[in-house]
């Protein structure tokens, strides 16, 4: 097992289903000792979400299962004043405390960023909300689809005919929870020289949007809004899905090398003396036309046939898998992306759950426990404050 560099990192994790989950699990990953702060016979309402009712009933549900591995779950009620008392010991040891409540709740129940810098001035809150702390939205409820719609996402999603449509899983979620990680390890990082705790304010819409690249810059800088262009790209021609024999394949030929070597393969070089599609503008303004050429010459072929003809010559190409096929791609088990737990209730069925994505020194993250159940920490609550009971750590030592 490789060394992780956020070893001896504690962090308190009151966040519920996927933006706030998916950050610890990341920090857990990274080395962190992460404790879930479950409400009492409730916890993360992710317990209950998957398509398995059974598993829902029991308080594993999938969605809860995929981003808690590795972590510790005690269940407290911050109205309690004897769980109050033990959740402020906890803080005082704590390195980050991450939550996810709808703006301002946190300091509602007494502790907001004021009280919490009292208990433990060198402590990282990071508060990930839809819309921010504040502002004029701050206290609007706000879900993955909410945030899709407002940061521009959907419209640009799909078609003429067919947009706005939602993006087929939980992105603004999972941008969110990135941005925390990263700005949380930054802020980590930074008190090792400061000595001084932080507090993030994270916003899913500005996550969102700041992810959105080119599609926000072109129309900040040129004024330009984009359109949803379906499974095409709009920065270059021929870079979308084209048709093989036997069905769709993704090419991205965005250089004039590439473009030239794609049609020498699929013999059609009198293409690249076509003045419609001489150079990149040109080829975006007659996408179509170029579109129609390519697939009547990519239907004689498979998907696997083209990708092993077009990947070693340089042409960015791959067919389009579904779910089922992705999770059994060479490539991810190669790299050791996906671990192998058992599952939390102690049966027989195995539990696999995917990565990081990162490599440290050659070797994957992984984490070394299962998803917890509810409260299954609860009887270990004196040690773990009694463990606890000593200033937080740093990320670098001098």
């Amino acid at each position: 097992m490789p060394t992780r560099p956020l070893t001896g990192i504690r962090v308190l994790d009151l966040t519920n289903v996927l933006a706030g989950p998916y950050c610890s699990y990341q920090l857990m990953l990274l080395g962190a000792e992460v404790v879930k702060i479950e409400v009492p016979g409730q916890g993360d309402l992710a317990r209950r979400l998957g398509p398995e009712a059974e598993l829902n009933r029991t308080g594993l549900g999938a969605s809860f299962l995929a981003q808690n591995a590795g972590k510790k779950s005690v269940e407290i009620d911050l109205k309690d004043a004897g769980d109050r008392a033990d959740f402020e010991a906890m803080v005082r040891g704590a390195d980050v405390l991450l939550e996810n409540f709808r703006a301002g709740v946190l300091d509602r129940l007494g502790f907001g960023w004021t009280r919490l810098h009292e208990l433990n001035p060198r402590l990282v809150y990071c508060a990930i909300s839809g819309f921010g702390q504040t502002g004029p939205m701050s206290q609007a409820p706000a879900y993955d689809q909410i945030i899709q719609g407002l940061s521009g996402m959907m419209s640009i999603t799909g078609t003429d005919e067919t947009a706005p449509q939602r993006v087929g899983f939980p992105v603004c979620d999972t941008i969110g929870g990135l941005t925390a990680a990263l700005h949380i390890s930054a802020a980590l990082a930074g008190r090792s020289t400061t000595g001084k705790g932080t507090f993030l304010d994270v916003s899913m819409l500005e996550a969102a949007v700041s992810a959105m690249g080119w599609a926000i810059s072109n129309y900040l800088v040129s004024g330009v809004p984009p359109q949803p262009m379906g499974t095409q790209n709009a920065t270059a021609a021929p870079s979308g899905t084209f048709e093989a024999a036997d069905g769709p394949l993704n090419i991205a030929a965005n250089r004039q090398q590439q473009f030239e070597t794609l049609c020498d393969l699929v013999d059609r070089r009198d293409l690249i003396d076509d003045p419609r599609f001489a150079d990149r503008e040109r080829r975006k303004q007659h996408r179509d036309q170029l579109t129609t050429e390519l697939n009547a010459a990519l239907r004689r072929r498979t998907t696997r046939e083209w990708e092993e003809i077009l990947t070693p010559a340089g042409v960015p190409a791959a067919r389009v898998a579904d779910v089922p096929q992705t999770v059994r791609l060479d490539q991810l088990e190669h790299r050791g992306f996906f671990t192998d737990l058992p599952f939390p209730d102690g049966s027989d069925r195995i539990l696999k759950v995917a990565g990081s994505g990162v490599l440290h020194n050659g070797e994957p993250l992984r984490p070394s426990a299962p998803p917890p159940l509810l409260g299954q920490q609860n009887a270990e609550r004196d040690a773990l404050m009694a463990r606890w009971n000593t200033p937080a750590g740093d990320v670098i030592t001098s």
